[in-house]
């Protein structure tokens, strides 16, 4: 019985150490990847500076914010929009490994095969927290200028974070299902878009149609953007909304992510057995 005891205690930390190596070699080797060709980090590097540029001085002048300037107003927004564009990456990524034969590789291999969908969850979050910090120095350099202390402004930047992680693995249910590379973007340029702009990102929802507006705040991007100006203390004027979401940012913005991690998490392992299923 002792004995018995032993051998199950003792294979417990083996199976975890084999899965987590198995991840962390699948990570070293996207991470080898990208920087073999850095334009894969354009979204996430470039971008954020041209969008913080382009929205700050070319929108700044003409849209009035309540209680305080656009470039406060602004920067929870672009921190919330860089991301959600960016997540798309997700999708390309797993539909390029499928149809150049990458995956195929994989499974000749005696490997835990929900660690190819960890590995690229985690690459992308990788990615994405080099994105949050390009966008917090580039608000920096415009003058944007946070009216809380440093764990306030970490807690928001970390509700960000995570929401992007939940992103990363919807859009890795559209890589799955897509047949192509082209087919993957598409479907995520037609989802990211509208969920990106339709939202109090960079205007506040006041002005927008009763109907839009009712869609914008209950946007989950508006809940996170909304948070985050929270805990940011910048303007927000979405406060003044009465719709749950908009009254509470936080807990929206966390349910939220933990809504998406429960449903794509479990659906893109299924997708992926069923697609490299013999």
């Amino acid at each position: 019985m002792s004995v018995r005891t032993i051998t199950i205690d003792g294979a417990r930390p083996a199976w975890f150490g084999q899965r987590l190596r198995e991840i962390l070699v699948l990570i070293r080797r996207n991470l080898i990847h990208i920087l073999r060709e850095p334009m894969q980090l354009s979204d996430v590097t470039i971008q954020p500076i041209l969008f913080t540029f382009l929205f700050i001085y070319v929108f700044g002048s003409g849209i009035p914010i309540p209680g305080g300037s656009y470039t406060g107003f602004a920067l929870a927004g672009l921190l919330a929009m860089n991301l959600i564009m960016s997540s798309n990456g997700t999708a390309v990524g797993l539909s390029t490994d499928l149809n150049t034969g990458l995956i195929d590789r994989f499974r000749a291999l005696p490997m835990w095969r929900p660690s190819i969908l960890i590995a690229r969850s985690v690459t992308d979050l990788l990615s994405a927290l080099v994105c949050t910090t390009i966008v917090v120095l580039a608000g920096l350099a415009v003058g944007w200028r946070p009216g809380t202390g440093v764990l306030s402004v970490a807690a928001g930047l970390g509700i960000a974070l995570l929401f992007t992680y939940a992103i990363c693995w919807t859009f890795g249910c559209v890589g799955l299902i897509a047949r192509n590379v082209e087919a993957a973007m598409s479907i995520g340029f037609i989802v990211l878009f509208p969920m990106a702009f339709v939202s109090n990102a960079m205007v506040p929802t006041q002005g927008m149609p009763a109907w839009l507006r009712a869609i914008a705040d209950w946007n989950p991007v508006s809940s996170v953007t909304a948070a985050c100006r929270q805990l940011f203390g910048n303007p927000n004027p979405s406060a003044l909304i009465q719709d749950w979401p908009m009254q509470h940012p936080v807990a929206a913005a966390l349910l939220w992510s933990a809504a998406l991690l429960a449903i794509c998490v479990p659906l893109a392992v299924f997708l992926f057995r069923r697609r490299t299923s013999d």
